[in-house]
């Protein structure tokens, strides 16, 4: 995957993407929790952390594309907000198993140390050391 693309995924995961038809804006991180369909799609998460790794010198720069971080910061927010918070529209409406819950957790706990490693200059390989000793 090289930036450009990473770049297009990481739209279509936060559907921020300007194609509203793309099949990824459906089943996505974001698409697969609004409307939930009762499965989350772990491939979603792998695809993440890729775009992560292939983003991450852009993502140590001293000035960092908005757009990124607002996609970035909108898939943790959205996730935490509709699937992690008790009063959340998922769980609110029990359309998530506990295991799901903790899945979702794990995920958004890997996704944001990684940035923050990264925005914090760490580097990529503590940045991406969590998600590689789990997978």
């Amino acid at each position: 995957m090289n930036k450009q693309e990473a770049r297009d995924l990481l739209r279509c995961h936060s559907f921020i993407h300007d194609d509203l038809e793309h099949p990824k804006m459906r089943s996505g991180f974001l698409g697969m929790l609004r409307p939930f369909q009762g499965e989350l799609i772990e491939d979603n998460f792998h695809e993440l952390m890729t775009i992560i790794e292939v983003l991450a010198d852009e993502l140590e720069k001293p000035s960092i594309e908005r757009e990124l971080i607002a996609a970035l910061w909108g898939i943790c927010q959205y996730t935490r907000a509709w699937a992690l918070h008790p009063d959340g529209m998922l769980q609110r409406n029990n359309l998530l198993t506990i295991e799901q819950i903790n899945t979702l957790d794990d995920w958004i706990d890997t996704i944001s140390y990684a940035v923050m490693v990264l925005l914090e200059g760490g580097g990529p390989e503590e940045a991406l050391s969590s998600y590689r000793h789990e997978s």
